[in-house]
């Protein structure tokens, strides 16, 4: 997963998309398999069975977005992980204790995270979500996500008319969703090598949820796509192919102290998370979002 970090967006692509020999070719243009995390397909795109074969022969989701950038579908082929039958086992079996607590350290990672972001906007209201992240307890009874997402969403756009509705297609609102998108695929890849099950969340349990444990795992991750959306004007518009890829490379953004890259801490983060499920870890590892230095 660490070598695999481009992501091929074909959402706006309304032609046949080919293979060639471990490639996929797009416009002429071809990009190596081994080298792509998740394919983002739209609603308007054509691929043929070729491509979804060899997509899943390499772990590799094929995502399809509707007119929003929202992920409605996932293609992805069978783990080959050795440990995927006990997996998903022991994720169906999680105890309730287990799942809040997991819960807990996942809520706390994006609020700290969100802290992170805030330290440049207002050291008042980054102190006041660091605040709220030591005080999160086990499954989140308060709903502290919630009351720190008030401040937070209140705080970071200042001075601009920002409202944030994830059903809007609009200004931020729009950048926001597309890099969510973009991250949960990330995410989706990560659950699947790990050999765990997506639709079974440890918060998120929503019957009709295919990618439970994905809306799980992104949470720490959200900061870093808001990150990159507060650096970009205020005009910027999906239909500029430079801000789609702006917003692609939250994949190889710094995480945080560690070094490594935001597509890197989400593979390790299912991991931690597969060992966690089997009970090899006592405490689910999640590191939150650090602002870039400089």
């Amino acid at each position: 997963m660490t070598a695999r970090w481009r992501i091929v967006d074909l959402s706006s692509w309304n032609q046949v998309v080919k293979t060639d020999r471990g490639c996929i070719v797009v416009d002429g243009e071809k990009t190596y398999l081994d080298d792509v995390a998740v394919i983002l397909v739209g609603v308007r795109t054509s691929y043929s069975g070729a491509l979804t074969t060899i997509a899943a022969s390499r772990e590799i989701p094929i995502l399809t977005v509707d007119w929003k950038c929202v992920p409605v579908a996932c293609t992805f082929g069978w783990s080959e992980n050795s440990r995927v039958a006990a997996r998903h086992l022991a994720q169906a079996n999680l105890s309730k204790p287990r799942m809040k607590n997991a819960w807990m350290q996942l809520v706390k990672g994006k609020i700290r995270g969100q802290a992170s972001n805030l330290s440049v906007v207002s050291e008042k209201a980054s102190a006041e979500l660091r605040e709220i992240a030591s005080s999160v307890l086990s499954g989140d009874p308060q709903n502290l996500e919630a009351r720190a997402a008030r401040t937070y969403w209140s705080q970071y756009f200042s001075g601009e008319e920002f409202s944030r509705r994830s059903e809007s297609n609009d200004g931020r609102n729009a950048l926001l969703n597309y890099g969510y998108a973009v991250v949960r695929g990330l995410v989706v890849a990560a659950i699947c090598e790990a050999g765990l099950w997506p639709t079974l969340g440890l918060w998120h349990r929503n019957r009709a949820n295919v990618f439970a444990l994905a809306d799980d795992l992104i949470e720490p991750f959200r900061p870093v796509v808001d990150f990159k959306v507060k650096s970009l004007a205020r005009d910027a518009t999906l239909e500029d192919p430079e801000i789609k890829r702006a917003m692609v490379s939250c994949a190889a953004i710094e995480f945080g102290s560690s070094g490594f890259t935001t597509s890197s801490e989400i593979s390790m983060l299912a991991r931690h998370t597969a060992m966690y499920v089997e009970g090899e870890m006592e405490k689910l590892k999640v590191n939150h979002w650090v602002i870039p230095n400089g």
